[in-house]
């Protein structure tokens, strides 16, 4: 009997222990779990435990899993769907400067406004950007840009500098002076300072060559403000919904972009997951045999699910690059050549390659390179992939798939939609192609390219895989896809790309408690409203990173 009830006593006592073991560390319940598992599932909630998603089901069924230490968050009917994943996007580098964005300013009157806040706010010569990120056509009131008598009366004391797309900077005259340009200053390599009449600068410069040499003479913030950038951009992007990316660095990228992310992770205080890139940008053959050198000292994979570096991206070989803005044309052989040299080098290594590839006969190009190389070293288990595919066809998605490859799709159109339709005709209806690489079975994402060549809202980019329009309204994409469709290209599909798929992408038990509460259902609103969704509540890892819940 004594042995009896000593054993009834530690069956006891080890009760709420293994209750407490097992219960949730937060449940959320009373909403619409958008799962997006294969099957894309609705349930009504879920329940979170070191970072995991443990259980989703019913109300009943996840109360169950309630402790006396566990949080409910009560989402009173709200949508649930997982963290927003972009495939490609350039947000490391954003964090050089403190820019102010005109991303979804549909009027200039309401991008007068955020830069005359901006002004007021500023110090005395302190620099105020906007690097890229939205175009003259978005402005539904007036489509033109800034002079330079009226950014001198906005700003007459603060460096100017208004970057539309990479198409042309506008600049006041304190930028012009500060940046040492003046009425002598020859025109940069593939710019021009633009001139009036009389000869005087007009605070323009144009070309891809321009837009360069001008965001150059910003200047870059000491380390500890580039680390209170990184802090806000990334608490930006969370209120946005993005909760991990795969960067494709840019232009001038060193290890000091990655050290403020770098220093985050290893803190454990980074609230987003960022996966990146090697980025070179040679241009000619001596400076593809350094690019070469590098290659066998990669070693990607030695971070962890928050920082990560993951192979090689974006560009191969500068004259091998082609550019929405321009029409198709032939690619050079020799500088095929080149790309083929970068190519084998990193099959050899077994590193993932993400390559910008946009026109038709680029696509080819670069299709027949890859082609002859898997003859001989097999690229199919190297995940790799082409970024935008502008004008990829149904015949080159299938020799796509045949090398084990994937498409990446973006949004550029939002803000580019109808300068593309003056360069390419009626092709621009069907640039990117939604419609089309959904129907092929590629496996396929949709991003961005944020954020010089488009805004960084995800919700954006959904709106306009499923409306094919520009901020502002107009029609400019006739290849829309299912809201269902977008959604599982953002999430699901994404986490292929970052290598996180067993971890990242839907809402499902065993994976990473990536997720967003929004304010209206993405299902069920109308299209039109799909880019005006914002989330209430943002979770990576189950750690709120964004509340703007009613309380």
């Amino acid at each position: 009997m004594h042995a009896f009830l000593i054993l009834a006593l530690m069956l006891l006592g080890a009760t709420p222990a293994a209750a407490q073991q097992t219960s949730a560390d937060i449940i959320l319940v009373g909403g619409k779990i958008v799962t997006v598992d294969d099957r894309f599932t609705i349930a009504e909630a879920l329940a979170i435990k070191d970072q995991r998603i443990v259980a989703v089901g019913t109300n009943a069924e996840i109360e169950k899993l309630k402790g006396p230490q566990t949080r409910t968050v009560a989402l009173g009917g709200r949508t649930v769907i997982p963290g927003l994943i972009d495939n490609h996007s350039h947000w490391i580098r954003a964090a050089e400067h403190n820019e102010l964005r005109f991303d979804g300013a549909t009027t200039r009157k309401r991008a007068i406004a955020l830069l005359t806040e901006r002004v007021r706010a500023a110090k005395p010569g302190e620099w105020i950007a906007v690097l890229g990120g939205w175009s003259e056509q978005q402005f539904t009131d007036e489509e033109r840009g800034f002079p330079l008598a009226e950014l001198d009366a906005i700003a007459p004391s603060n460096p100017v500098v208004l970057q539309s797309v990479y198409n042309h900077s506008y600049l006041n005259s304190a930028a012009l002076k500060a940046a040492g340009i003046d009425e002598s200053t020859a025109n940069p390599p593939g710019g021009q300072i633009e001139k009036d009449a009389a000869g005087k600068l007009t605070g323009v410069i144009r070309g891809a060559g321009g837009v360069a040499f001008v965001a150059a003479k910003v200047p870059h913030a000491d380390r500890e403000t580039w680390f209170a950038n990184t802090r806000k951009l990334v608490a930006y992007l969370n209120a946005l919904g993005i909760t991990a990316w795969s960067d494709l660095g840019g232009r001038g990228m060193s290890a000091t972009h990655y050290e403020p992310y770098r220093r985050l992770a290893n803190a454990g205080e980074l609230n987003v997951r960022v996966f990146w890139l090697t980025i070179r940008q040679p241009a000619t053959p001596e400076q593809m045999d350094r690019v070469l050198a590098e290659v066998p000292q990669l070693l990607p994979f030695q971070g962890n699910d928050y920082f990560d570096h993951i192979g090689w991206g974006e560009t191969t070989y500068g004259p091998a690059t082609t550019n929405t803005m321009r029409a198709d044309g032939p690619i050079d052989p020799a500088a095929m050549a080149q790309v083929r040299r970068l190519a084998d080098a990193l099959a050899r290594q077994g590193i993932h390659l993400n390559a910008h590839v946009e026109m038709q006969t680029a696509i080819d190009a670069y299709l027949e390179q890859y082609e002859a190389l898997n003859k001989t070293r097999p690229i199919k288990g190297l995940r790799w992939a082409y970024s935008h595919l502008d004008q990829v066809t149904e015949a080159q998605l299938t020799r796509m798939k045949r090398l084990g490859m994937s498409a990446q799709l973006h949004s550029r159109p939002l803000i580019q939609g109808a300068l593309m339709h003056k360069v390419h005709g009626d092709k621009a209806w069907d640039m990117p192609p939604f419609r089309r690489v959904q129907d092929s079975g590629i496996h396929w994402g949709l991003g961005s390219d944020a954020t010089a060549v488009t805004p960084s809202n995800p919700f954006y980019t959904l709106s306009f895989a499923v409306t094919g329009k520009m901020i502002g309204g107009r029609h400019v994409n006739r290849q829309t896809i299912t809201r269902e469709e977008a959604l599982i290209a953002h999430t699901r599909a994404n986490a292929y790309f970052l290598f996180q798929e067993s971890n990242l992408g839907s809402l499902a038990r065993g994976k990473y408690a990536d997720l967003l509460v929004l304010d209206r259902d993405y299902l069920t609103v109308p299209a039109d409203e799909i880019k005006d969704i914002k989330p209430l509540l943002t979770m990576v890892g189950g750690k709120t990173v964004h509340d703007a819940m009613p309380r």
